[in-house]
């Protein structure tokens, strides 16, 4: 038996964003804004956990059984461990010219994945206590049959959010594309030509959804219905990276 925490998967980058270009035209996407990239650092979670929450709140609250701030609460809190699906170690950050996180994603290697179960049934414990983990706990297996984690071969992009005032500047297109070709782009599973690529959004996203198809994402056929036991405002779709031209 897994459990799974959610994967916040809904990107709020605007998607009427004209700067955002397709993959396979190999063009890097105009910003109106001088951004930089860089891995995310555990000094980060004040200024992530909010985006990270953004990614997915429905999710989260849903998860958690948590009003917005005690969800954010603790996503400051996991994100500044060393392990887990929500540590800054598995973060990618955009920042503006000001110094100030205006996006962020996550990437789940489905190698290295092994742990997250165990880890994060201890961090609800040592966060919420056993009461209210327990239902945490079931919540998240019935979240999982709509989530499902990353298989082997697969790399989950998650946790993708952009601050409000930074939308339709390219900035998330840029970030994503910046994952792909960065030094650690092998460390984190994104190397395109190896991996499967995948995301999860919600249906009901739509505009989630067209931005993902301009960077190149697929929609996979769904394997099974949405569990009863799931709101349907959560019933999601997942996405798979087509195939990438060589830069």
């Amino acid at each position: 038996m897994t459990i799974e925490a959610p994967v916040s998967h809904t990107s709020f980058e605007d998607a009427t964003d004209a700067h955002a270009e397709s993959p396979i035209s190999r063009r890097a996407p105009t910003l109106t804004r001088a951004f930089t990239f860089r891995p995310a650092r555990v000094s980060d979670a004040t200024a992530c956990a909010p985006l990270v929450f953004a990614s997915g709140e429905h999710e989260f609250e849903f998860f958690l059984g948590a009003p917005r701030e005690e969800c954010i609460a603790f996503l400051r809190y996991a994100f500044a461990l060393s392990a887990g699906r929500f540590s800054w170690r598995r973060h990618e950050v955009a920042i503006d010219a000001q110094g100030d996180i205006v996006a962020v994603l996550a990437a789940h290697d489905g190698r290295r994945i092994f742990a997250d179960d165990p880890h994060i049934v201890w961090t609800l414990l040592r966060y919420f206590g056993i009461l209210r983990t327990v239902p945490m706990l079931l919540r998240g297996l019935v979240l999982e049959t709509e989530l499902p984690k990353p298989k082997r071969a697969q790399t989950l992009v998650a946790h993708c959010a952009t601050r409000a005032g930074a939308r339709g500047a390219g900035v998330f297109t840029a970030l994503f594309e910046h994952g792909l070709r960065a030094e650690q782009a092998v460390q984190r599973g994104l190397e395109a030509a190896e991996r499967e690529i995948v995301l999860d959004v919600l249906v009901s996203n739509t505009r989630a959804m067209a931005l993902y198809r301009r960077l190149g994402f697929v929609e996979l056929p769904r394997r099974r219905s949405r569990s009863r036991y799931l709101p349907a405002r959560l019933e999601s779709v997942r996405m798979r990276l087509a195939s990438r031209r060589p830069a």
